[in-house]
């Protein structure tokens, strides 16, 4: 098989570029998907019929401003050649305000959405700027493999993370008789610093190859050729609408997958964190696994199968009345997330032309922030409308992937390609 990386790229340097989404996996794992998410409805909010819309709410104002905002740091990164200086400030940003939700709790509500939403904020922007290294470091024809390589060291991250904290719970917190109100605050602080740590090796051998460009536009201006140029690749901007549609589905699983557990299936906080280790190891296998596939297959029809995946998942989902088929939703739900992940921003990186990268790549933001906004908030109005049931809220939001599924049948892959090339 040819080699994957580009000719001036070695192994070391996609090993660390790839430790980024190691570290901050464990900020998605503990605090958006597995721990806080259900500590703040319980705890936090204390199970008031509005809790699952709080959460939701909090973290769609956060990536209201990353919608905003993404574009214009992304179109700055690629004039100033400063992807990797806005990847540490989006770093730091992330690490201090994590480690500050350890000082939330019952009764402090409005402490714990501020630092909710400023931490996601954080790291949503570095998010999209590791992204924009992609199309540098592996060849258009490999760009499935590498980003399965990134996706699969972060969902091990996540692990990591998560293990670590289950690790405190039940051989530290446990035995002294702590509850949750005061062990999972501490979760926040080890996953803090395991994020600081683990982001390491990304600032210290991952290169910034980008060139200052001449300004020539305002950031605003720039933002406006930006989308005036997305919609002259024809591919590229329908895959975005895409995008907006099966992300909703997946951001809202991924924000309210522990409370669905909690509310729903009746699992306790150290039943959800056992879940989570096995779903990120399941995720890591087919981010892994899966980005090999997609070089082979195609990109669409590879995301057509894992769409297919998602919308098998939503239906276990919805019908389970055991924690055994629970866990079979779970686990194909963490084989499609690990999957969906790669394949999407590898779609992306192969529409883009290179010298743009970072200014698409924050388009890419800007939809998957934007399908953030509605895809939680969709769970969190029908549960608060109809009583708190959480079925019908995980039925509802399985109509995006069925969306997404249908949105992709117009897509060409090789004239989306073609295109990024003549630009």
């Amino acid at each position: 098989m040819p080699r994957p990386l580009a000719d001036d790229v070695p192994l070391r340097e996609a090993w660390a570029w790839s430790m980024y989404d190691f570290a901050n996996s464990g900020y998605t794992t503990v605090v958006i998907t597995a721990v806080y998410n259900a500590f703040f409805v319980s705890a936090v909010a204390a199970k008031a019929p509005w809790a699952t819309f709080a959460w939701t709410a909090a973290l769609s104002v956060s990536y209201l401003a990353v919608l905003l905002s993404a574009p214009l740091i992304g179109a700055w990164a690629d004039e100033h050649a400063a992807k990797k200086r806005l990847l540490f400030v989006a770093t730091a940003g992330c690490v201090v305000f994590t480690a500050l939700l350890s000082l939330s709790g019952p009764g402090t509500l409005a402490l714990a959405i501020a630092l909710v939403i400023l931490s996601n904020f954080f790291f949503s922007m570095g998010e999209n700027l590791i992204a924009a290294f992609l199309p540098e470091l592996a060849r258009s024809e490999a760009l499935g493999r590498v980003s399965g390589w990134g996706w699969a060291f972060g969902y091990l991250g996540g692990l990591v993370s998560l293990g670590a904290s289950l690790a405190y719970i039940l051989l530290w917190a446990e035995p002294r008789g702590e509850s949750a109100s005061s062990y999972v605050p501490a979760t926040m602080l080890i996953t803090a610093l395991l994020f600081a740590l683990c982001a390491l090796p990304t600032f210290l051998i991952l290169k910034e190859r980008a060139r200052p460009q001449a300004r020539t536009q305002s950031p605003f201006e720039k933002l406006r050729t930006t989308l005036a140029g997305a919609g002259r690749f024809r591919d590229l901007r329908r895959f975005l609408v895409c995008i907006l549609f099966y992300q909703a589905g997946i951001q809202a699983v991924v924000a309210l997958a522990a409370i669905y557990a909690t509310e729903a299936m009746g699992f306790t906080f150290v039943d959800t964190i056992v879940l989570i280790l096995v779903v990120n190891l399941t995720a890591a296998v087919g981010a892994f696994g899966f980005g090999h596939l997609q070089d082979r297959i195609g990109h669409i029809r590879a995301m057509q199968l894992v769409l297919a995946g998602w919308i098998v998942m939503i239906t276990i989902a919805f019908l389970s009345e055991t924690k055994a088929t629970f866990w079979i939703a779970a686990n194909l739900a963490g084989l499609c997330m690990g999957s969906s992940q790669a394949a999407g921003r590898a779609i992306i990186g192969y529409f883009s032309p290179r010298e743009r990268t970072a200014e698409f790549f924050g388009l890419w933001g800007l939809a998957v922030k934007t399908a953030s906004i509605f895809g939680p908030l969709t769970y969190g109005i029908v549960t608060w409308a109809f009583q708190g049931n959480h079925r019908l809220g995980i039925l509802a939001v399985g109509v995006y992937f069925v969306i997404g599924l249908v949105l992709l049948r117009s897509i060409d892959a090789g004239r989306g390609r073609q295109a990024a090339l003549a630009a």
